[in-house]
């Protein structure tokens, strides 16, 4: 059995530095610390925190106002730090850079009197922090062309629009194409909201599915990044499957396959990335080639309030 590995994957700056936070608040502050909602979207890596001390919660109204809270690294509305400086609570936002990038980008299409679109998914955490960087309303959602074809604007001459990080770039580039047909002068963020890790992942994920008759991608499926890369192999013509676990393998999908992909979501970590190839190498005679497309070295600075000495 011939396995590619698909490189850049797994981990990118704004989850390890997610999970940094939670860890370096617990150490700190001690436990109990609270994060509201997932701090990334893995399960692995939730658990782990959790045994170390850190409790999930949905809302800040589950948090005591004597405990720290960690934001997750979606991003928030701005009704959430608001209530949290109401109640006098120790909060730290590890919201991803790049998220806050777009946070911000929304405010000044908003200073400038701009009708905003934002492509995204409906429900997903960042998108609703993102909406929620403004008044209810002033933000239009759009998934496909189609919804771009509904779209009502007032004002045609001052439309601007916003993506989520994590979507995928060729049905994002349809939308975008649907969106400047409509409006001919709408304005561009001025650089790509679709974050590096993403990009990355996916032509990682097309020069795998170029080689291989089936790709695995490890994340889990209310990941957004994780479920783009299946998508990704399968619209290159090659099937695709997402899996948590070394566990959530079926093995009969290998039946007469020679070579196999492996990439994972940007919120996989790492261990579960070799526990999969491990789980290969016991059961068939593998041949392990890396494939490289580019190298990675974004990092990204903790919240100082970490790094004092109180």
């Amino acid at each position: 059995m011939k396995l590619y590995i698909a490189n850049p994957r797994g981990f990118c700056a704004g989850v390890d530095r997610a999970i940094q936070i939670v860890e370096m608040a617990l150490e700190k502050y001690g436990a109990p610390v609270y994060v509201r909602h997932e701090i990334v979207h893995n399960k692995y890596v939730v658990e782990g925190l959790i045994k170390r001390g850190a409790i999930f919660v949905d809302e800040l109204d589950e948090v005591p106002s004597d405990k720290p809270v960690v934001f997750s690294a979606h991003g928030v509305p701005k009704s959430v730090p608001a209530d949290a400086q109401n109640r006098k609570m120790l909060y730290i936002d590890a919201t991803c850079p790049l998220v806050s990038k777009v946070h911000r980008e929304a405010e000044r299409y908003d200073r400038q009197g701009a009708q905003i679109v934002m492509i995204g998914h409906k429900g997903h955490p960042e998108v609703i922090g993102t909406m929620g960087q403004l008044a209810k309303g002033a933000i239009q959602l759009v998934e496909s062309p189609e919804d771009v074809e509904k779209l009502t604007i007032n004002n045609t001459d001052n439309v601007a629009y916003i993506t989520q990080t994590t979507l995928s770039l060729d049905d994002t580039s349809d939308i975008i194409a649907a969106l400047k047909n409509k409006f001919p002068s709408i304005h561009d963020p001025k650089k790509e909201d679709i974050c590096y890790a993403t990009t990355n992942r996916q032509n990682a994920v097309k020069a795998l599915a170029e080689k291989v008759e089936i790709v695995l991608i490890i994340g889990a499926p209310n990941s957004s990044n994780s479920c783009r890369l299946v998508e990704v192999a399968q619209k290159v013509g090659c099937r695709s499957m997402l899996i948590q676990r070394a566990s959530e393998i079926n093995w009969d999908w290998f039946d007469d396959i020679g070579a196999v992909g492996i990439s994972a979501g940007a919120s996989a970590p790492e261990v579960l990335i070799e526990e999969v190839i491990d789980a290969f190498k016991q059961r068939y005679n593998t041949n392990i080639e890396n494939i490289l497309t580019i190298e990675e070295n974004v990092t990204f600075k903790v919240p100082a309030i970490l790094l004092k000495d109180d």
